[in-house]
């Protein structure tokens, strides 16, 4: 790793670092201040991408440095004098002898390696997978060969317009409008960081997401619950029971351990989650909970307790003591039972929706549902489940005709000609 030192004699800044086996010092015309060693730090990190990616050429950096002669650099090529000379007028002025011009940056392929490998202590395993997926099989091969100071708008903008045209895997329908930013986007975090790192101006700028037409949740009816839970196989009728009636994630559900089963509280402590086999922490720290059970769930739990208590940490496991597999239960289970029953198929987590539908449609405190999902407010409860909150469909004013009446209101005014007449219309 290369420094920035100032010199005791002169007060200017200078970089120190290795190349080829060999200390380098190169003198720049800068003082010592905050402002000056953030530039000198730019340039620092240019050259250590490059020397890491083996494309640093030293004379190119410090063209007037006796050093040049010593690593028998080649001359610039016609790119580099070119580039070089375009950015002389910004940097030059304030480089002094540090740089005569902005270098060649790397090549996609090599820079995304470094931001994946500074990124990844960041993300959960099986966002890891995902971005790991995305940039071999379409960012990479797209590209890879290029060099990211030189992606414009007008190639972004193509690229967007391509990924329109591209059959879903698997579909018979193009790439979702969801699916292309999230490709776009990703492409984005690695230019953008390598902007702030080359000094150069981001491509992205005025770049819009499409626009992502909203989804309705798809919640069971109570009736379709109980038709459900009569129905499916015994083995896996504790498990969907705790997924109806508590409103947990798959991965929650999935990884729930019985040290955090309190029977005596009647309470579930959601403190981990399962992820592509491995315990990890939860979604947020939000979904760090305590669920109340229901009686129904607490029986429920008292029955797979018999089943699975001292064989296996999980509450819910194989037959070998693992967890389990998400993918395997909904397509041999979750799906098959659907059909049998002839219901519309959707996905296991609107077990999750239906718990929020269920406990507003009883009347439950929108801020206990919220606890209970692991949601930090309400504001995602009302946005989208609206329609199932009795107070928010009910549009005559009928609550509000009660409420007056209730106060004396009415007999204050019978003397006055209703202009409306309202019908109390109770809507479910």
């Amino acid at each position: 790793m290369g420094s920035i030192r100032k010199r005791e004699d002169t007060g200017l800044l200078f970089i120190d670092f290795r190349y080829s086996g060999t200390r380098c010092r190169e003198q720049t015309a800068l003082t010592d201040t905050a402002a000056n060693r953030k530039k000198v730090q730019k340039v620092l990190d240019r050259l250590e991408a490059e020397i890491a990616a083996g494309t640093f050429e030293y004379r190119r950096f410090f063209p007037g440095s006796k050093n040049s002669d010593k690593f028998d650099a080649p001359e610039p090529t016609a790119s580099a004098s070119q580039v070089s000379q375009a950015v002389a007028g910004t940097l030059g002025k304030t480089m002094g002898q540090v740089t005569a011009g902005l270098p060649g940056t790397p090549k996609l392929c090599e820079f995304v390696e470094t931001w994946y490998s500074e990124k990844e202590v960041e993300w959960r395993r099986s966002h890891k997978y995902n971005i790991r997926s995305d940039l071999d099989g379409q960012i990479i091969p797209r590209w890879g060969e290029w060099e990211v100071g030189r992606i414009t708008k007008a190639d972004i903008l193509a690229y967007r317009a391509d990924l329109a045209k591209v059959q879903a895997r698997g579909k018979t329908t193009m790439l979702s409008n969801r699916r292309i930013n999230r490709l776009v986007n990703l492409l984005r975090q690695v230019i953008n960081e390598a902007a702030d790192r080359f000094d150069f101006r981001t491509p992205f700028q005025n770049i819009k997401q499409l626009k992502i037409k909203r989804t309705d949740v798809n919640p069971f009816t109570l009736d379709e619950v109980m038709k459900i839970l009569t129905t499916i196989r015994p083995d896996f009728r504790s498990y969907y029971t705790m997924r109806f009636f508590t409103g947990m994630r798959t991965g929650e559900a999935d990884g729930l351990k019985w040290k955090y089963v309190d029977f005596d509280k009647r309470l579930i402590l959601v403190r981990e989650t399962i992820v592509m086999g491995e315990d990890e922490y939860t979604k947020n720290d939000s979904s760090q909970r305590d669920i109340q059970m229901s009686q129904v769930v607490y029986d429920a739990l008292k029955a797979q307790e018999k089943v699975t208590l001292g064989k296996c940490d999980y509450v819910f496991c194989t037959r070998n003591g693992q967890p389990l597999d998400n993918k395997n239960v909904t397509n041999r289970v979750w799906y098959p039972l659907l059909r049998h029953l002839g219901m519309s198929p959707r996905r296991a987590y609107q077990t999750r929706h239906t718990a929020a539908t269920l406990w507003l449609a009883a009347g439950e405190s929108p801020e206990w549902i919220a606890r209970q999902m692991g949601h930090t407010t309400t504001e995602m409860l009302f946005r989208v489940y609206s329609r199932y909150v009795p107070n928010l469909t009910r549009q005559d004013g009928s609550a509000f005709e009660r409420l007056m009446l209730q106060n004396g209101a009415g007999e204050a005014n019978a003397d006055l000609k209703p202009v409306n007449k309202i019908a109390e219309v109770e809507h479910e």
